[in-house]
């Protein structure tokens, strides 16, 4: 099966995008973020598409994005946090090398302060997050062969530990990456 490498889930801010720049550095492929396909569509940040055309719109174009790179791409894949809401996507991430990075909500307050422009945070994001991730969980799970806590790591022990889960062996030529932060 051609494909990714490599798929990343999870919520916002658990760090895919950081993560993912990495293990396409160790393992000398490319990185692809199916939220920053979704802007480049758009011609417009993900909150305004949000506040301009709704949620619903939003997802159209983010499934569109994703079935696109698992199609296309053949490196390291980062999906947004919501793109396992949708069922055709889950059936597509099927016996894929999916990773689930996961958070608790404490994290997520260190990371993201959870007071950023994010659409569905926008009132009480502590709440909000919580009920997300009860909605999302399940699903983040569902789709994943391994599953990473990011809980208290660096951006390089989390990919350490994807390159692990997965058993891929990281290229010996490929450049690392001095210490990021997370976002």
């Amino acid at each position: 099966m051609s494909g990714p490498l490599i798929v990343l889930v999870g919520p916002m801010g658990v760090g895919k995008s950081t993560v993912g720049e990495l293990l396409a550095d160790r393992l000398g492929t490319t990185y692809r973020d199916t939220d920053a396909d979704v802007v480049g569509a758009a011609g417009k940040p993900i909150p305004e598409i949000f506040y301009d055309e709704g949620e619903e719109h939003f997802r159209e174009l983010e499934r569109q994005a994703v079935h696109s790179a698992v199609a296309e791409h053949t490196g390291v894949l980062s999906l947004g946090g919501g793109a396992v809401l949708d069922a055709t996507t889950r059936a597509l991430l099927a016996d894929r090398p999916v990773v689930y990075l996961s958070m608790d909500v404490e994290e997520a307050v260190k990371r993201v302060g959870l007071n950023t422009a994010r659409p569905l945070l926008a009132v009480n994001p502590r709440r909000q997050w919580r009920e997300l991730m009860d909605a999302r969980r399940h699903l983040y799970t569902e789709v994943a062969r391994v599953t990473v806590a990011t809980d208290e790591r660096t951006p390089e022990e989390v990919a350490q530990a994807v390159l692990d889960a997965l058993e891929l062996p990281e290229r010996t030529d490929a450049p690392v990456t001095p210490g990021r932060e997370n976002t």
